[in-house]
């Protein structure tokens, strides 16, 4: 194929032959690094709606997608099998961590395709280095997997229009894109770089790039009309203003330090000599896949709705670790080795912190050792959220208080929410002593707070409070109830914010 304005990146077939096992190496050792520690970090109030729904029968499952996280129901769906096999900690994340084997794998034969296997390779070390990368890999999300897929799509893309003699190609593209809308709806955004860069070929493959985009987001659209349709689970998302842009580093890096050193090393392949260079379109096709989505995103909060959360542009990352891995593969070896060590040390700290208990920012083990260890006979629990409760139920068990607001032992079919008593007042009635928790550190709000302004009514004052997990954490509050004769004269202490 001729291609106007760029060289063709059609590769000999020889080269494609018998390099499968740098790939499988790469992705091996992504998979490895993601799951070492894994089993230290708390779940976080996402990764236990994911187990609530996993949960469930396939008739509850589908009852709950028709409320709430219906995008979201392939991947349920998978957990819910998953789950057949064991729940533990490691176990429940090991998915998200072959995911990222899978991606790092396919990121060294993609690299291979644009430049050479250094280049590969180096941009799968780059890719399994990062923070981001070992947190989406430990998570009970689709994250890990929308980014696999996204790479994929990117490889099926390169193969179908650079190989064009090869069998199956664009269906293969198609089913690709397939997949990815079934990950993560929003990670469809990638997509808008291929057109991109597809336009620099000629019409023939931009038209077969569109009518495969098309058939391929069709389930993707799906999904996207079902998430929608329940934007009301999203309604805490607030409206981003430009400055969020400025923290893509951090979100691509997972840490300030690694994403500088990410986006230093991306940057790089932008300005390789000519004799290094990969063809035009395969740079914009990389380039707008790092920073495309992100200002799509931005827009379509502002034109639909608000919808910008920096987790929703992970699959935008393997993007730069290719491009770092381009630039790194042209340089030096001395001083390729040398930026590849500092990507490792700029990213180590972000590394240890995910392992530990605190990683994914709630800390609920520590949550349930302060309540059970200070916790008398005859004490009661209330929550601020029934995600809380979620939690401590998985940590704590049978060592907690009376837990007064429970009306059901199962999440209500329709939420991720536990069925309560209304009445505050009653459930509380001849209690001493009642444990509260809350998101942050502050006051809670919403019913949250109608459950603690009750506790204030009742004549109970905060005795002692401990902030558990990462900004924002939780509160761990113990209420006593106060003397008759001393009720109404002592307002209630905040708890601290240490």
């Amino acid at each position: 194929m001729i291609i106007t304005g760029v060289r063709s990146s059609r590769v000999p077939a020889t080269r494609h032959r018998g390099r499968i096992w740098p790939g499988l190496v790469m992705g091996l050792a992504a998979t490895v690094v993601a799951v070492a520690g894994s089993s230290a970090a708390s779940q976080s109030s996402d990764e236990l709606a994911t187990l609530s729904a996993a949960r469930r029968s396939a008739a509850g499952l589908w009852e709950l997608a028709q409320h709430i996280d219906g995008h979201f129901l392939p991947y349920y769906a998978f957990m819910h099998l998953w789950l057949e096999f064991g729940q533990a900690e490691w176990w429940l994340r090991l998915p998200s961590a072959v995911a990222t084997g899978v991606a790092a794998a396919l990121v060294t034969d993609l690299g291979r395709r644009l430049h050479s296997l250094p280049a590969g390779v180096t941009a799968a070390a780059v890719y399994g280095l990062l923070p981001s990368v070992s947190y989406h890999g430990q998570n009970i999300r689709p994250y890990a997997f929308a980014a696999a897929a996204a790479v994929l799509a990117a490889w099926a893309l390169h193969r179908a229009a650079g190989e064009p003699g090869r069998r199956g190609g664009w269906p293969g593209y198609a089913a690709a894109v397939a997949l990815l809308g079934c990950t993560q709806v929003l990670a469809l955004l990638v997509l808008a770089a291929h057109l991109l860069a597809v336009a620099l070929y000629g019409r023939a493959v931009l038209a077969r790039t569109l009518a495969c985009t098309a058939l391929g987001c069709v389930p993707g659209a799906v999904w996207a009309a079902v998430g929608l349709g329940q934007r009301h689970a999203i309604s805490w998302i607030e409206l981003p203003g430009p400055a969020v842009l400025l923290t893509l580093p951090r979100a691509a890096g997972g840490t300030a330090l690694a994403g500088y050193v990410l986006l230093a090393l991306a940057s790089a392949a932008l300005l390789l000599p000519r004799r290094h260079r990969v063809p035009r379109l395969w740079v914009t096709l990389l380039a707008g896949w790092a920073l495309l989505p992100p200002v799509l995103l931005f827009g379509l909060s502002h034109l639909l709705s608000p919808v910008y959360v920096e987790r929703y542009l992970f699959a935008t990352v393997p993007a730069y670790a290719l491009l770092a891995g381009l630039a790194l593969a042209s340089a030096p070896r001395p001083l390729a080795a040398l930026a590849l060590a500092g990507a490792l040390v700029a990213g180590l700290p972000g590394q240890l912190r995910l392992r530990q208990e605190n990683g994914h920012q709630e800390n609920f083990p520590r949550a349930a050792r302060i309540v059970s260890g200070n916790a008398r006979p005859g004490d009661a629990i209330v929550y601020a959220g029934s995600w809380l409760r979620a939690g401590m139920l998985r940590y704590g068990g049978r060592g907690l208080p009376d837990d007064v607001l429970l009306a059901g032992a199962a999440p209500l079919p329709e939420s991720f929410n536990y069925p309560e008593h209304a009445d505050v007042t009653a459930a509380l009635g001849g209690r001493e002593r009642v444990w509260a928790l809350w998101r942050g550190t502050g006051a809670a709000a919403g019913a949250g707070g109608d459950r603690l302004g009750a506790l204030a009514r009742e004549g109970f004052t905060l005795g002692r409070a401990w902030h558990v997990g990462r900004v924002p954490g939780m509160t761990v509050a113990l209420y006593t109830r106060r003397p008759i004769s001393h009720r109404g004269h002592h307002s209630e202490r905040r708890p601290p914010t240490r």
